[in-house]
């Protein structure tokens, strides 16, 4: 017996949030992210760089949990 389920049928959606070591500059956070939203890498880097400088402390620490949560690709 097949279960067809809608949502697992749309391509354009990936599975799972991961850090990409092929595109890394430090962990691979950033291009992870960028490849999980089909976002441009050097938007998501330049974002990340503008929220270390808007608010350091909180984007640190959310940088260092991503680091060491998100599995490698």
């Amino acid at each position: 017996m097949r279960y067809n389920r809608e949502y697992s049928v749309n391509k354009g959606i990936n599975d799972r949030l991961a850090k990409d070591s092929r595109h890394k500059k430090l962990t691979g956070v950033c291009a992870g992210i960028a490849k999980h939203y089909e976002l441009p890498r050097l938007a998501v880097r330049l974002a990340a760089i503008a929220a270390l400088i808007m608010i350091p402390v909180a984007t640190g620490v959310a940088y260092v949990v991503a680091t060491v949560l998100l599995p490698e690709r």
